[in-house]
């Protein structure tokens, strides 16, 4: 007969190993892209972003979840529970750290008109010239704060005063792309719960889940060896 509960406990390892997976490759390939060379507004806009994601932390954390997932193994096939209670600590601590970059990246979302000003002002012009024409836009919060880049879209100061400043498009794109982020890190953050309920069970039906009649058959085999190794450390050598 399948072992529900088993089955149960090895779906959510492998969700929990695809996390850290997944964390693990996003965090590497953009850390490997961010500084490429833009060809457009929205590039820019994420590889700025980018830069300011806490990448190292989101590496740290994959790797921790892969090696919590290591840890798992023998505590699925083994008897004893100790590799089971170790890992159920593990994926609490994977859990936290994950919450943690989430609520990071949540809370760059909440201020990002501000924030990204700073970083806007120290583009080059030809940076701005990019987000200016990606985004239809002139200058950040209008046409002269900071000034606007002539070129194709802002083509003169009666032009430019005509179109938006570029922070409100620039939020929007930023806190639609980092949203799509802390979304599924929150669902890792869910799904290690998961993980830890699932091997919280495994752990606990470890003896439950024994018939009762096969626990006295135990007891009792346990028992009689017990006592027959007794007996033979009391009986008399000969020689």
């Amino acid at each position: 007969m399948v072992d529900k509960i088993f089955l149960s406990t090895v779906a959510a390892d492998a969700l929990f190993l695809s996390s850290g997976v997944m964390e693990l490759v996003f965090s590497l390939v953009v850390q490997s892209k961010m500084k490429d060379m833009p060809t457009d507004g929205e590039d820019v806009t994420r590889n700025l972003l980018y830069q300011r994601f806490p990448l190292t932390a989101g590496i740290v954390n994959a790797i921790f979840i892969l090696v919590t997932f290591a840890v798992t193994l023998p505590g699925l096939v083994m008897p004893a529970r100790s590799f089971l209670k170790v890992s159920g600590y593990m994926v609490t601590v994977c859990a936290i750290f994950t919450m943690c970059v989430a609520v990071f990246l949540w809370v760059m979302t909440l201020r990002m008109s501000e924030q990204f000003f700073n970083i806007y002002i120290e583009q080059e012009p030809d940076v701005q010239s990019l987000i200016q024409d990606s985004f239809q836009c002139c200058g950040y919060f209008n046409s002269t704060t900071p000034a606007f880049v002539m070129d194709s879209t802002c083509s003169s100061p009666a032009s430019a005063a005509l179109l938006r400043g570029c922070a409100t498009s620039i939020s929007s794109f930023a806190n639609l792309h980092i949203d799509g982020i802390f979304t599924v890190l929150f669902g890792i953050v869910g799904e290690s719960r998961l993980t830890f309920l699932a091997q919280l069970h495994a752990k606990t039906s470890q003896v439950t889940n024994i018939p009762y009649r096969y626990r006295c058959y135990l007891y009792l085999v346990h028992r009689m060896s017990a006592q027959g190794s007794q007996r033979a450390r009391t009986l008399p050598t000969y020689r």
